[in-house]
């Protein structure tokens, strides 16, 4: 041992101390593994030279003639013992964290605790050398009074340590505890955080989180569950509510195939009847956009259907009104026809139906006319590498073939239906005149052709390759070195 350690014990032990401070907050959190390490050397070090000088810890502190030495060395003994509880503490939460994650956190302090407890007992009985039956039995007296007191504080404690053991909730899961939904931010000793969908922070109790009813919308992880509940006029039959409902589910891409969308009747009241529609998504973030389209497809399928809905303006469309004229009020781009203008425009559109899995416009097919559906869904198919795939679904007043119409280029994509469906045909001989005549009918055909045009480009095109930077150890293991 280096000569000045051997002269300055007590002044190096304190020494290696502050290094230990300093070293712990230096080293970034991202190098935990070095961390640990300096701290196992440093407390290895602080060891060899407490021993070497004969400040034994299990041993009453020597120098019994010198008042300062003496404690000054008890001080250094104590410090050793909660030295080595704080290492153990640190070397078991990094044991623990690498097998059960931050979800452990909790036993971890509970083990720290404990840990820290012996220690201080330990030192109370070897350094001090204090009757440790009397201060037992006083800690315990003070315990019971302690607990009374901290009654609901220590239920949360246990409710805690449960609710890490069971795990009914991890970190970064959405869940619903009575009610409040949010994603887990921190579990600790009082309390789970969620972070609600407004942003705002929920606290609660693990006592009341222990015996509430708790929904984990995170597993299983690739699957989230959603509902929408619709109430319809209680005049419609429900069979063609149900099948109109389908269809909209059809429609919606985001939905899961497995399990199955279905829709069920819930509730009938002398005002309306209600029905819910239930799905799975595959993310969390998809669940209130999915929501939203899938409350304006079944609103489109039911207005096709001629079925309304309660929160709509019942009868607002002639009972005597023709398909026809009735698709045009509700075509996003038609609708700004004058009323004359729709009367004699329907006049001169034809119904056409299609099986499921028939073809309606091809893929390269110049269109000589256009497309109003006025009921069920529609495939669309891309080619990428030689493969087609669905691209989108359409739905009830979406328009198809408008490509040929504005500019005589065959179409992108294969519309085919997949479910039973209705369109209207409009001839370009009848279409053309009215597009120069209206151009606020032009230019959102226009619109619609060029945000297809760029959806259809984005969608076929090969992402571009990202070069990879080859470093000198890649270049080792290319020639197995």
């Amino acid at each position: 041992m280096p000569s000045f350690i051997a002269d300055h014990p007590m002044l190096c032990a304190v020494a290696l101390i502050f290094i230990d401070i300093a070293v712990w907050r230096l080293i970034s959190a991202d190098l935990a593994n070095w961390k640990l390490a300096a701290r196992l050397v440093i407390f290895a070090v602080f060891s060899v030279v407490l021993f070497n000088d004969g400040m034994n810890p299990m041993q009453g502190a020597p120098y019994a003639d010198d008042t300062t030495l003496h404690l000054a060395a008890t001080a250094l003994q104590i410090g050793w013992w909660l030295f080595a509880a704080r290492t153990l503490t640190v070397l078991l939460g990094a044991v623990m964290m690498q097998r059960v994650g931050h979800t452990g956190r909790l036993l971890q302090d509970l083990m720290g605790a404990v840990i820290f407890l012996i220690a201080i007992i330990a030192a109370m009985a070897y350094v001090l050398d204090l009757p440790v039956k009397g201060v037992l039995a006083t800690s315990g007296a003070v315990a019971i009074i302690v607990g009374l007191a901290l009654q609901s504080t220590l239920s949360d404690v246990f409710s805690g340590i449960v609710l890490n053991t069971t795990k009914p909730y991890q970190i970064d899961d959405w869940i619903s505890i009575d009610g409040t939904e949010g994603r887990v931010t921190d579990i600790d000793w009082r309390a789970t955080r969620l972070q609600t969908s407004q942003g705002s922070l929920a606290v609660i109790p693990n006592s009341l989180a222990a015996k509430a009813k708790i929904i984990n919308f995170s597993r299983p992880a690739d699957m989230f569950g959603l509902a929408v509940s619709l109430q319809v006029s209680p005049h419609a039959r429900p069979q063609t509510v149900i099948e109109a409902l389908e269809r909209a589910m059809q429609g919606c891409r985001p939905l899961l195939a497995q399990p199955a969308p279905s829709v069920a009747f819930k509730a009938s009241t002398s005002g309306g009847v209600e029905y819910e529609i239930s799905g799975f998504v595959p993310a969390m973030g998809l669940k209130r956009e999915t929501r939203n389209l899938l409350y304006d497809l079944a609103y489109r399928h039911l207005q096709a259907a001629g079925v309304g809905l309660l929160s709509a303006t019942e009868g607002s469309t002639p009972p005597a009104v023709s398909g026809a004229r009735a698709l045009l009020e509700r075509s996003s781009i038609f609708s700004t026809l004058r009323q004359e203008e729709k009367d004699t425009f329907s006049q001169n559109m034809t119904l056409h139906t299609y099986r499921a899995g028939e073809m309606i416009l091809a893929a390269g097919e110049v269109s000589d006319h256009l497309f109003i559906i006025e009921s069920g869904v529609v495939s669309v198919l891309l080619v990428k590498d030689g493969h087609k795939f669905e691209a989108g679904r359409m739905g009830p007043g979406e328009v198809i073939g408008e490509s040929g119409i504005l500019s005589e280029q065959a179409a992108l994509a294969d519309f085919s239906a997949k479910t039973y469906c209705t369109l209207y045909r409009i001839e370009n001989e009848y279409l053309k005149p009215c597009l120069d005549a209206r151009h606020d009918i032009g230019e959102a055909m226009k619109a619609l052709l060029d945000f297809r045009r760029h959806a259809a480009q984005a969608l076929t095109e090969d992402a571009p390759v990202v070069p990879v930077k080859k470093g000198f150890l890649q270049w080792l293991r290319k020639r197995g070195l």
